[in-house]
């Protein structure tokens, strides 16, 4: 530091030594804090690097002395800054007299800047603090510095500089109250993975079993020693929390039925499991008083529906027994008075519109009603049974019944009711032509409702248990067969695609030669087994230039005019055959899927048609949405009032998976518990790097942890993790990376505590919860695993 500049040979010698430690962090502090000539812009502005170095992760090996050596170091060094700070501001405010203010604004940003980074530290901090203990005269010092720095600053007029500084202030004056401020112990009240299996079968698994959602709770319940009120309170949170959260639509119906028909009937089960009827609606009456001191969580929640939650669910629990009178009022109460310092919750328009609590407490009776019209003998009066169908077509009443009959475990028999009625109405012999469009307009409705189902709630709904000898139904057949499913890649020549070619050349004729489909005596089924062949054929016919582009409009506009599933059937196979085409051969097929996607505007389609539209288009988009990501097309399916697909294409584009896969666990872990977005990211990252690489990079990031706490908390948030498919990822966690971290001893050192006890108690829960599930229990998600494995 002899000329006006740094040696930069010297100084690089010095920041190796440092880097390589070398030389002691208080040595190099202690160093800087005897350099005065502050005129020497160079130079201070080397050593404001030097201690940039190291400042924010300060440290010292050896004796004790060398630890209280740091901490006067440290205070010597922040004695030099506050000067140093000073005497920039000097020199500014004489630039400005002499109107040069540039360079002494640059140098006492940088100083500012050093400050803060050093003091915003609370170990640094803490450390002052000692040194304050030690050497009471230097800190004198340091109020004296700060005082005439204050002065200085005053008249400064950058007033971003000005509030760093008051900042910077602020920190230090601080550090001799710090130990006054006693942090409040932390009551552990929030459970994560609690709250991360309830949203998970919120958002994923609302057809799942309740006896095996009850048995997994208990077991968190059980591992965790969570206490009953604070367990309840937990599951009443995650309600909540996805309530605020789901997407509007479809997503949002769900988590309604889940939280106000699925969870009170889970609770009904786990007050069998605690035993002492009395102790359990006390203990929910506690989770509720809890409860209603979250007030703005329930406001949100309150405003996101459109009504009182809070009441909807008192009322529920109290019908179920799960709470007494006295106490369903009195807590009604409470919320009452809470609700009216509310944020104004109803605006003019939408008074009127019903909320969806109250239509799904509503839809759940009507489900029983429809499936007991179900049952009645179809051949008698299908035009009652229309009636029926047609009603549920509307507005949003098909997902409110679907959403209902989920979550209250009769959606398996609804889909059964309805294959039967597709199988029934395949075929009708000698028939005039108002039974034919009865029929006609039947199989239609069941075919899209069935699609539908399939699509929002899983393919296992649908399917029967295998009866032996039995014919498998034409709508199982089409949907193992035919239908496009996310991660499921069909075959364009796949035999099933290809049925009697004489049926296909009379399906080719009718459709390219009458002016509307026909309805009497029309074997349903064979028309949507044929129709992948036909439109091969028309395509061919197009692409060789037989055909026309209005022979195709003609074509399609028959393929969708009276019904839509031939138009679904249609799609399924060219969202095949497209996978297989280069990029420059599928304008034609994508075309047409454009054509098949807009609804008709003609006077004789059968009824309720643009209901049915509405259903064919969501199905439709479901079905395209792969192979449009892959082929980067667009097509606007004209959504008439259908939700768009919720936590579609949710990962960023290119960018490595390993990256999004420790981000968003980075993020979690910060906020402590897991939302539905980052359960979908979750699963789908789990789907596409296998079980071994999403295990074994969660592991890595847990034995990255070195504070107890944290890596408490990144137990029971990668617990509930792995929830996605728990049998799965316990097999990977015992069977190959425990045996590869044990039997390592290059690995041995991460594995010391905390993080190695943390390891052992996940891998604990994990083997547990596999074992203890059901042997049937694995959730739709889950793929079935031979019970050998696990045992």
């Amino acid at each position: 530091m002899i000329g006006p500049s740094p040696n930069p040979l010297i100084l690089s010698y010095l920041k190796y030594a440092i880097s390589s430690q070398m030389v002691s962090y208080s040595s190099v502090l202690t160093a800087i804090s005897k350099f005065d000539d502050f005129s020497r812009d160079l130079c201070v502005q080397a050593l404001l690097d030097i201690m940039d170095m190291f400042c924010d992760r300060l440290s010292c090996h050896g004796k004790a002395e060398e630890c209280i050596g740091l901490c006067r170091a440290l205070l010597s060094a922040l004695h030099w800054l506050l000067r140093c700070t000073a005497a920039s501001a000097e020199r500014l405010r004489e630039g400005l007299e002499a109107g040069t203010p540039a360079a002494g604004e640059k140098q006492l940003a940088m100083c500012l800047q050093r400050l803060e980074k050093t003091l915003s530290s609370t170990k640094n901090r803490a450390l002052l603090h000692i040194a304050k203990l030690e050497e009471a005269s230097s800190w004198t010092a340091i109020e004296h510095s700060l005082l005439k720095l204050g002065e200085i600053l005053a008249n400064l007029s950058n007033p971003q500089l000005r509030s760093q500084a008051e900042q910077c202030g602020t920190l230090i004056r601080s550090i001799p109250t710090m130990l006054s401020v006693h942090a409040e112990q932390m009551h552990k009240t929030g459970f994560p993975t609690v709250h991360a299996v309830i949203l998970l079968e919120g958002t994923m698994n609302l057809t799942g079993e309740t006896q095996s959602l009850v048995e997994q709770l208990t077991m968190v319940k059980r591992m965790q020693h969570i206490p009953t009120p604070l367990f309840v309170l937990e599951i009443w949170k995650a309600c909540f929390v996805g309530l605020i959260e789901s997407p509007e639509g479809t997503e949002e119906l769900k988590w309604t039925a889940f939280t106000f028909l699925k969870i009170p009937q889970v609770l009904v089960k786990l007050k069998k499991y605690s035993h002492g009827d009395k102790d359990f609606t006390e203990d929910v009456n506690c989770a509720f008083e809890f409860l209603l001191k979250l007030t703005p969580l329930l406001d949100k929640a309150d405003q996101r529906c459109n009504c009182d939650c809070t009441n909807f669910l008192l009322q529920e629990c109290g019908k179920q027994g799960l709470l007494s009178e006295a106490s369903v009022n009195n807590l009604m109460a409470k919320r009452k008075a809470d609700r009216e310092h509310a944020p104004q919750q109803k605006s003019g328009e939408n008074a009127n519109i019903q909320p969806n609590i109250q239509l799904i407490l509503r839809a759940e009776p009507t489900v029983t009603n429809i499936l007991k019209t179900m049952d009645a003998d179809h051949s008698k009066s299908p035009e009652g049974l229309l009636g029926v169908l047609g009603h549920m077509l509307s507005g949003k009443s098909l997902d409110l019944l679907l959403a209902a009959a989920a979550a209250t475990g009769k959606l398996k028999s609804f889909a059964r009711k309805f294959i039967n009625l597709n199988e029934f109405t395949t075929y009708g012999s000698e028939e005039s032509t108002k039974p034919a469009s009865v029929r006609a307009l039947l199989f239609d409705i069941s075919f899209l409702m069935l699609c539908h189902v399939a699509q929002t709630y899983g393919s296992e709904v649908i399917l029967s248990e295998s009866r032996t000898g039995a014919e498998v139904p034409f709508f199982e057949t089409w949907m193992q067969t035919c239908m496009p499913e996310e991660g499921k890649i069909l075959n364009p020549d796949h035999p099933c695609f290809r049925p009697d070619s004489t049926k296909v050349e009379s399906l080719v004729a009718l459709l390219n030669n009458s002016s509307e489909m026909k309805l009497v005596q029309m074997k349903w089924h064979e028309a949507c087994l044929s129709i992948s062949a036909a439109i091969l054929e028309i395509l061919n016919a197009w692409e060789n230039g037989v055909l026309a582009f209005e022979s195709i409009q003609k074509i399609t506009d028959n393929i969708k005019g009276k019904v839509c599933s031939l138009a679904v059937c249609a799609v399924a196979w060219l969202v095949a055959h497209v996978r297989m085409l280069g990029l420059d051969e599928r304008e034609k097929s994508l075309q047409m899927i454009r054509q098949l996607a807009g609804p008709l505007f003609s006077e004789n389609t059968l009824q309720f048609y643009n209901e049915r539209v509405v259903i064919m288009n969501s199905i439709l988009e479901r079905m395209c949405a792969d192979v449009l990501q892959q082929t980067a097309t667009q097509i606007k399916f004209p959504s008439t009032g259908v939700d768009t697909m919720p936590y579609w294409n949710l990962l960023p584009p290119k960018r490595p998976i390993k990256e999004v896969l420790t981000d968003i666990f980075a993020k979690v872990l910060e906020k402590g518990w897991v939302d539905s977005r980052s359960i979908h990211i979750f699963d789908t990252l789990l789907h596409m790097g296998g079980v071994y690489w999403f295990c074994n990079n969660l592991i890595k990031e847990l034995l990255k942890e070195t504070r107890k706490e944290h890596t408490l908390r990144a137990v029971e948030l990668l617990y509930s993790i792995f929830c996605l498919d728990m049998q799965q990822v316990t097999l990977v966690l015992l069977g190959h990376i425990l045996p590869g971290l044990l039997t390592d001893s290059s690995k041995w050192h991460s594995l010391m505590d905390p993080p190695g006890t943390a390891l052992a108690k996940l891998a604990v829960w994990c083997a547990l919860s596999s074992y203890s599930s059901h042997k049937g229990q694995a959730s739709t998600r889950q793929k079935k695993r031979h019970r050998e494995d696990i045992e």
